[in-house]
């Protein structure tokens, strides 16, 4: 077709371009202005900055889905969709991204959708995290972070995007800290998909499982299933009870109370019967200690007389004469 990149498919009745597997190494130019759905998929696109939707030769004014499913995308710089500020979803699912500018969505202020499902590469949480949390995203909200080995989720992060939907499934969670929890609750619009998590259901999945428990705000609760410890493992957290979660070092605190606490009661013990077994020799004790302290006092108050005799203090003035 007239306009459309090489080794892609322009279809205009459906505003759609699509290029699939065409060996692009970065955002193709004779993009048809009249695009609204734009999606390149198993390329090789390593990097994506300003100047990546700004060669094309018309402006992308129109587009408001943009897809990048597997193109190998590692660095998002700066403003890297400044010329497509129209986007309302944004797809880079099934990339390996390492490098994310803290203005990577800076102008996507029309953007509602998210994808970043199996996109993350590692230690690059942070730096999404930044990104998410600088007001750029001012509509955002569906947050999809599905299938990237996530073990937490950083508080204060959706209630600032004011999201409505946040997939997490299929990362490495074991628990849900509890300042995440309440943050989740306060949106009363919210809704949560955790499924396939490795949760272990000890004392730190308490906050989690009392959520589930008095709210609906989990869309998957029912799925959820405990992968630890080995008693509970397959088991539905939803049949569980707060009381039934317990830590190892719980048991081992209260085990080590109840160990202090007998081995003091044997310590009194065998001190009363010490002291009943040898109550005659204790008594004896006691009295050969009274009669040594009273023939101390008695010698105290013996010489007391003796200094104070008033017959010794004038013996010893007429000796002196």
């Amino acid at each position: 077709a007239a306009g459309c990149p090489p080794n892609c498919d322009c279809l205009e009745s459906a505003k759609t371009v699509h290029c699939s597997h065409a060996n692009l190494t970065g955002v193709p130019r004779d993009i048809p202005p009249w695009v609204q759905n734009l999606s390149i998929a198993g390329s090789s696109i390593p990097l994506l900055n300003k100047t990546s939707f700004a060669n094309n030769g018309s402006a992308l004014d129109n587009l408001t889905s943009l897809l990048l499913r597997h193109n190998e995308i590692e660095v998002l710089s700066a403003s890297a969709f400044e010329q497509v500020p129209n986007i309302k979803t944004l797809d880079l699912s099934n990339n390996c991204l390492n490098n994310i500018s803290v203005d990577a969505f800076a102008g996507l202020e029309q953007l509602q959708h998210l994808r970043l499902n199996g996109a993350l590469g590692s230690s690059v949480e942070v730096q999404l995290v930044n990104a998410l949390q600088t007001g750029n995203l001012t509509s955002l909200i569906e947050l999809e972070l599905a299938d990237n080995k996530l073990l937490s989720f950083p508080s204060y992060t959706s209630s600032q995007l004011q999201l409505e939907v946040l997939n997490l499934t299929n990362n490495s969670l074991q628990f849900v800290e509890a300042g995440v929890i309440e943050e989740w609750y306060q949106q009363k619009n919210l809704q949560v998909f955790l499924g396939s998590n490795p949760f272990i259901c000890d004392c730190h999945l308490k906050p989690l499982l009392s959520w589930l428990k008095n709210n609906s705000q989990v869309g998957d609760a029912r799925s959820l299933r405990c992968f630890g410890p080995e008693d509970y493992n397959g088991t539905s957290i939803l049949r569980l009870q707060v009381k039934d979660l317990r830590c190892l070092n719980e048991d081992l605190e209260t085990v080590s109370y109840v160990f202090f606490g007998i081995v003091l009661a044997l310590i009194g013990v065998i001190f009363l019967m010490v002291l009943y077994l040898n109550r005659r020799g204790i008594k004896k004790w006691m009295n050969a200690l009274r009669d040594a302290c009273r023939d101390q006092m008695e010698g105290y108050h013996y010489r007391y007389e003796q200094d104070t005799d008033p017959r010794r203090t004038n013996e010893s003035a007429n000796s002196k004469h």
